[in-house]
């Protein structure tokens, strides 16, 4: 069986294209395009797919880090890649971005079991290949949704694990109908009480499916989208705090009248997502070929927060005279609200013959957006009426792109490589965290590189790309925010036989006014960013496919980086001071991957996964108090196929047990540093504190899923 195998090929060549991946053919690369990336398969994520989201299925690729909220995989998660946080990673589903406009983050909880309905996704590390949408400043991640079944069928999968998971979802394809028209959709459920205390997550997703093939055209009609309520478990914890109760959540605490500590039940996010998208491939002749889709998103929710003693000024309340006293401040229950549209065109024309594969592409999309905010409950609600708003603000953007694109061979070895996008973006907000924003940017974004064909099983490529990017919403809370401007060189070797495939690169990217992580969280849990003048990610990927024999299998893989912000000026104790080159935030120098798959059957895979990350420090000035500890993590992973074909087809049992030396493992966290003039009066003494987000334990889950 071998779920988690690559296929094995024997030469550069590489496997056939499935027909779906027309779909992404333009903004996907192969073996034969100077870019560094992974492919992964849904036969390699199906063993693990037992409910956790996308982030935490990807953690084992190289120069990945993910983490969770609820320290269980299940709810809000992360992903960083070569250091470089969710913002900065390019996401499209189908050619389709996904990023969300303003924050450019990408909320994986919004679309629940959205792992059983991809097909495919790739990982481009570096700047990539354009696309549409933000542009990558750390990688590109592009899936692929379920291709079209030819056979009907019927499937039911049932997992369930520590800290209260269940996940069940309903697959079902009709197949394909008069050799032309297939019908296939999902529905899945996910409940979880998370690791953290209260952290429980209750989500529902759909996925629906429309396809028309024949000769010369696919068309497919999707509708997919998601319903989250999470309990809000963004706060993290204090350093003492972790070494005493690294449960503890002090999401939604207040304290009730008779002076005990409580928490309010209802401290969630509750967001709706619905995604439709409109495909359509259409061959051309012989070496054309055209790709245009139509996408809308409706994006509607809140998150709720009962506030003690809060100021009477934030609402516009007015102060009250109870009992000849004068109240300014109360107990409330506040949402805060987001209610956006993002709809748009994308597009490719691919022309192909023996020595050139061109691309023309783009795309257009518009967003929009409003920020509001309703008090729903107050001990003393002055003057409001009901569904006041408090705040009310609202944004637009849009997003404009076209790149031509070119693989040129000149010989049977060498072949050529260029990519040339111009992007423009506008943006316009108001809000009392962006202030009044009017900005447009645009970019020219070239790409060029060579490949040489040694032999059939190696090749090497160098590439040189230029990528600009414009700030996200959170920027603008920091004053007047530039855009960034990132210049990637790629040099790699890749070998490629029967029983081994090596892939090594060296990477160097050097940024100017790169927006860093600072380490801070903002008032809803968000990380902020700070232009910083020059800085650089060096680093040295290794990933490797060794098949021993066909019950052995290995793929391990290591990143080395040296991640450092030039000449970094702070101000510490009210003087500025160059701290000189300072390591980037977040960004580990070193990340190791190992990925062992012993299969004593054909119908049995049992896996070792293991993960090292080494030391990160949560802020750019290099204090002790921001460092994150190295850590490790060790899965294992049985997946076993019982095939009956009689009343079922077959049903697969799956089994993960996640963190199995039980390490306290804290992938995430924040840092934070203010002036304190109070405590010494004449001095500024600068202080620092930190939070972290503790993972957890060893956990389990185990699954089925019966195929009819």
């Amino acid at each position: 069986m071998s779920g988690q195998d690559q296929t094995p090929t024997d030469s550069l060549e590489g496997k056939k294209v499935v027909l779906d991946e027309v779909f992404v053919s333009a903004i996907r690369v192969t073996n034969e395009t100077p870019v560094t990336f992974s492919n992964f398969t849904k036969e390699q994520f199906a063993p693990r797919n037992l409910g956790q989201d996308i982030p935490i299925l990807m953690n084992f690729l190289p120069s990945v880090v993910t983490t969770s909220d609820a320290g269980a995989g299940v709810g809000y998660t992360g992903i960083r890649v070569r250091g470089s946080d969710a913002t900065r990673v390019n996401v499209t589903i189908n050619g389709i971005p996904y990023n969300d406009s303003e924050s450019h983050g990408t909320f994986w909880v919004n679309m629940p079991d959205f792992a059983s309905s991809t097909e495919s996704l790739q990982l481009q590390r570096g700047v990539g290949t354009s696309t549409n949408g933000a542009g990558a400043f750390g990688a590109s991640l592009n899936l692929l949704t379920d291709a079209v079944s030819e056979e009907a069928y019927g499937q039911i999968s049932s997992s369930i694990g520590s800290f209260g998971t269940l996940r069940n979802n309903l697959k079902f394809s009709t197949g394909l109908l008069n050799e032309h028209i297939e019908l296939s959709g999902r529905l899945s459920r996910i409940n979880s009480d998370g690791y953290i205390d209260r952290a429980r997550a209750d989500l529902d997703a759909y996925f629906l499916q429309g396809a028309y093939k024949d000769d010369k055209r696919l068309i497919k009609a999707l509708l997919f989208g998601g319903h989250e309520i999470t309990y809000q478990a963004w706060y993290g914890i204090d350093r003492e705090t972790l070494a005493t109760d690294r449960t503890f959540n002090p999401s939604g605490i207040y304290t009730d009248d008779e002076g005990n500590t409580q928490f309010y039940d209802n401290e969630v996010d509750n967001y709706k997502q619905d995604h439709a998208q409109l495909l359509w491939n259409e061959t051309l002749s012989d070496r054309w070929n055209a790709n245009i889709a139509f996408h809308y998103t409706r994006g509607r929710g809140y998150f709720e927060q009962f506030r003690e003693d809060d100021d009477f000024s934030t609402y516009g309340f007015t102060p009250l005279t109870v009992d000849g006293a004068e109240v300014n401040t109360t107990d409330l229950i506040r949402r805060r609200w987001l209610d956006n549209d993002f709809y748009g065109t994308v597009f490719s024309l691919n022309h192909r013959n023996d020595a050139l594969d061109l691309i023309f592409g783009g795309g257009y999309n518009r967003y929009e957006g409003d920020h509001f905010g309703q008090v729903i409950w107050a001990r003393f609600a002055s003057d409001s009426e009901i569904r006041d708003r408090y705040y009310d603000d609202s944004s637009k953007k849009t997003d404009f792109n076209l790149y031509a694109k070119a693989n040129y061979g000149l010989n049977e070895q060498w072949s050529l490589f260029g990519d040339l996008q111009y992007r423009t973006v506008g943006y316009t907000a108001n809000g009392e965290d962006t202030g009044i924003v009017d900005d447009t940017f645009n970019f020219f974004n070239p790409k060029a590189g060579l490949t040489y064909d040694l032999n059939r099983n190696n090749n090497f490529y160098l590439s040189y790309a230029v990528a600009n990017r414009e700030p996200n919403r959170n920027d603008y809370e920091n004053g007047n925010p530039k855009p960034e401007r990132l210049q990637d060189i790629e040099l790699g070797w890749r070998y490629v036989s029967p029983s081994l495939q090596v892939n090594t690169n060296l990477y160097y990217m050097r940024y100017k006014d790169q927006l860093v992580l600072t380490g801070e969280l903002n008032d809803v849990g968000a990380p902020l960013r700070a232009n910083v003048g020059d800085s650089y990610r060096l680093g040295l990927e290794i990933d490797a496919n060794i098949t021993f024999s066909e019950q052995f299998q290995w793929r391990p893989n290591l990143a080395w980086s040296d991640n450092r912000n030039i000449d970094f000026v702070f101000e510490r104790d009210g003087v500025l001071q160059n701290l000189g080159n300072t390591n980037i935030a977040f960004s580990p120098g070193l990340v190791i991957g190992n990925w062992f798959t012993y299969s004593p059957l054909q119908t049995l895979d049992v896996s070792l996964l293991s993960k090292y990350v080494g030391k990160q420090y949560m802020g750019n000035i290099d204090s002790d108090n921001s460092v994150l500890k190295a850590y490790s993590q060790l899965d294992v992973n049985v997946q076993y196929l019982w095939e009956i074909n009689r009343f079922v087809d077959s049903i697969t049992f799956s089994a993960l047990i996640n963190n199995v030396a039980d390490q306290d493992i804290v992938s995430n966290g924040y840092f934070f540093t203010f002036d304190d003039d109070f405590s010494n009066p004449g001095t500024v003494t600068t202080v620092e504190g930190a939070g972290f987000y503790p993972q957890a334990g060893r956990n389990f889950l185990v699954g089925a899923t019966i195929r009819f």
